[in-house]
């Protein structure tokens, strides 16, 4: 019996060892200090609309193949709802595949209060760095990526972190609202997170070209040259804020592909992007970066 309840733990050991783990953590167990009157609900593509309940979805890879990484991810929704799929739930299955943790963040949308989506972003990356032991992840390989206007909130953890604890490590912005620039911003994500009589001030302070400094982390960006929702000037200025401080940051534009394309197989040049973006992940690791 005893030798029968050994191996019986030993395989289940091998098996746990060998397993991906997903585990679904309440943001703010004890509430959200915020209250909005939004009205969440389930879109028809298992998105969500007016989001309220701040949610992690973990995906860990086997603890045999975790390289130590662990990637933060926004999806896009102009800051009214979430694509959680191609955005979201298949960027973290392709991360796994890498030895990579993924950690979906559902944020809350602002509804008039912009403080709300980068608090759960810097609340994310916190939870994920305390939790760095029980995910088998390093806790300077913690990294953030966001798309659309996912891709602002990941520059905004990477421009207004507000601790070694909640700073990214790393980060990937693809086609990504990045200014508030009347301009070239996405008018719907400008609204929704700072209204629409914003003061020069707030405008100034979401552009997150203007917040790159010296600790801001090594960041990949990705964008279409055609892109009519999200010009590519927004990741063009956050390369050039970039390079201004003399870090380290690459940027690819496709020549086609519009807006939105994620992981679905429909970009041409997934290919090609996700090879380049694998690169740089496996380039970053190699020389990881401590936190500040």
């Amino acid at each position: 019996m005893k030798k029968s309840l050994i191996i019986t733990c030993l395989l289940g050991a091998a098996f746990m060892a060998s397993a991906q783990q997903k585990i679904e953590l309440e943001l703010w167990p004890g509430g959200t200090p915020e209250h909005t009157e939004l009205k969440e609900t389930v879109r028809p593509d298992g998105g969500f609309s007016n989001v309220t309940d701040a949610r992690l979805f973990i995906s860990l890879p086997a603890a045999k193949k975790a390289n130590g990484q662990a990637m933060v991810i926004c999806p896009g929704g102009g800051y009214s709802g979430l694509a959680m799929q191609h955005e979201g739930h298949q960027v973290a299955a392709w991360l796994n595949e890498r030895g990579i943790a993924a950690i979906i963040l559902k944020y809350r949308m602002p509804a008039g209060n912009f403080t709300i989506p980068a608090k759960d972003v810097l609340r994310a990356i916190e939870i994920t760095r305390k939790q760095a032991t029980a995910w088998h992840i390093a806790e300077n390989k913690i990294g953030v990526m966001g798309f659309s206007a996912g891709g602002h909130l990941a520059s905004t953890a990477a421009t207004h972190f507000t601790s070694p604890k909640n700073r990214p490590d790393f980060a990937a912005l693809i086609y990504p609202v990045i200014t508030m620039d009347e301009k070239y911003t996405h008018g719907g994500s400008r609204r929704n997170l700072i209204g629409e009589n914003p003061s020069e001030g707030l405008i100034a302070g979401f552009s997150n070209e203007l917040r790159v400094s010296a600790n801001t982390p090594p960041t990949f960006i990705a964008f279409s040259d055609d892109d009519s929702a999200v010009p590519t000037e927004n990741g063009i200025r956050f390369y050039r804020a970039m390079k201004a401080h003399k870090l380290p940051c690459e940027i690819h534009i496709y020549p086609t592909g519009g807006h939105g394309w994620g992981w679905r197989d429909t970009f041409k040049y997934k290919n090609e992007f996700q090879a380049s973006f694998e690169r740089w992940l496996k380039e970053i690791d190699e020389k990881t970066v401590s936190p500040q």
